[in-house]
């Protein structure tokens, strides 16, 4: 387990879809070939059979279209916490390097303690990668302190700056749950009806809120995940552990009544679960 919990955590999650534009340029396929053709050469060249039509493609190829995370900051009467999410519910398609470069300057300026699941394997590669795609600098995320007490270091694997919960608790091989499945064994919500393998179409559709909303279905239960190995460890007491877990449910409901109505669904059943 991780040795000490920042004065600022940022839980994230990140949706991304095969990019057209990088697949043209790879398989060197003209101006004239749609998208859809160019996803089909992409999904074929990364291994396509009839059981599994759309493959997972290397992060490289893909594109980044939405990134959420609960931010928790100690305060001096406890903490508080954020749901965020880039672009907004409301906002639209954003340029992929926007979303980056606003994510990686928030996480770099607060020094903030970086936690995902499965974030070394998939989320950290794929934005250093389409970082460097969009012409994106990110010198306070990027660096590196001499000694590790000197401040956050999120490209050591050894630190606690960069945590990855699917390392901490997963197992490996066939044992590895996924986020879905370890969520629901600890009475979190976890899936709600999208599964990755739907965004793809989302994207291709223009339903971009409902990319956010399942984005933010993941961020939410990542972090109760995380909140779980916190009171595990004992850096949480009984006391802090309840009070975070009500503080998050006032801050859905919160959010509720500012207009994201999907996150009834994930209280509905996360309470459900609890009872």
């Amino acid at each position: 387990m991780y040795k000490f919990i920042a004065d600022n955590v940022v839980v994230f999650d990140i949706e991304w879809v095969p990019d057209p534009a990088s697949g043209r340029r790879i398989y060197r396929l003209g101006d004239t070939a749609s998208d859809d053709e160019v996803l089909e050469v992409m999904w074929k060249e990364g291994g396509a059979t009839p059981e599994d039509p759309r493959p997972y493609l290397k992060t490289v190829m893909c594109r980044i279209v939405s990134i959420a995370a609960v931010v928790r900051k100690r305060v001096r009467d406890g903490v508080n916490l954020q749901l965020i999410s880039l672009p907004g519910l409301r906002e639209g398609v954003q340029r992929e390097g926007k979303i980056i470069q606003q994510f990686l300057e928030a996480v770099g300026n607060k020094g903030a303690q970086l936690v995902g699941f499965n974030s070394s394997n998939a989320d950290l590669p794929i934005l250093f990668q389409r970082a460097l795609a969009s012409r994106v600098t990110a010198p306070t995320f990027c660096h590196r302190p001499d000694k590790p007490w000197e401040g956050a270091d999120y490209f050591s694997r050894a630190g606690d700056y960069n945590i990855d919960l699917k390392n901490e608790v997963g197992g490996f091989g066939k044992a590895a749950p996924s986020l879905n499945e370890l969520a629901a064994s600890l009475g979190i919500p976890g899936k709600l009806g999208t599964d990755g393998s739907d965004v793809v179409d989302l994207w291709r559709s223009g339903e971009i809120r409902k990319i956010v909303e399942y984005n933010q279905f993941d961020a939410l239960s990542t972090y109760l995940v995380w909140l779980r190995t916190a009171y595990f460890s004992g850096k949480l007491t009984d006391k802090a552990f309840e009070h975070e877990e009500r503080q998050l449910e006032s801050l859905l409901d919160q959010e509720v009544e500012d207009g994201a109505e999907h996150l009834t669904r994930f209280l509905d059943v996360w309470k459900a679960f609890r009872q």
